[in-house]
């Protein structure tokens, strides 16, 4: 995606062309449904497993892919993830969609 700014301030460069790095982390309570009831359901998420294997391959794939080594956090880890949410826009991804 280009997503970061050009000499205009157009979204027109990505994250290869800013030669920015790529941080990874796995948040399988993202597949959490909160339509009914009062405690999130995780039915839609893989085993752990699965999900650990799916999330490896993924990074191996990525990381052929960007070139060089990306930062990752760790799989079914409790890790504090800070962040810095720089500009005046954010785009949510959603893969099944593409909007």
């Amino acid at each position: 995606m280009r997503i970061f700014p050009d000499e205009n301030l157009v979204m027109n460069l990505s994250v290869k062309d800013v030669l920015g790095d790529i941080l990874v982390v796995s948040q399988f309570t993202l597949f959490a449904s909160t339509q009914k009831g009062n405690r999130p359901s995780y039915y839609l998420a893989s085993p752990p497993e699965k999900a650990k294997s799916q999330y490896q391959e993924f990074l191996v794939i990525l990381e052929e892919l960007w070139g060089k080594k990306l930062q990752t956090g760790i799989f079914g880890a409790d890790m504090k993830v800070e962040l810095l949410n720089d500009g005046p826009i954010t785009i949510w991804l959603d893969s099944r969609n593409r909007e």
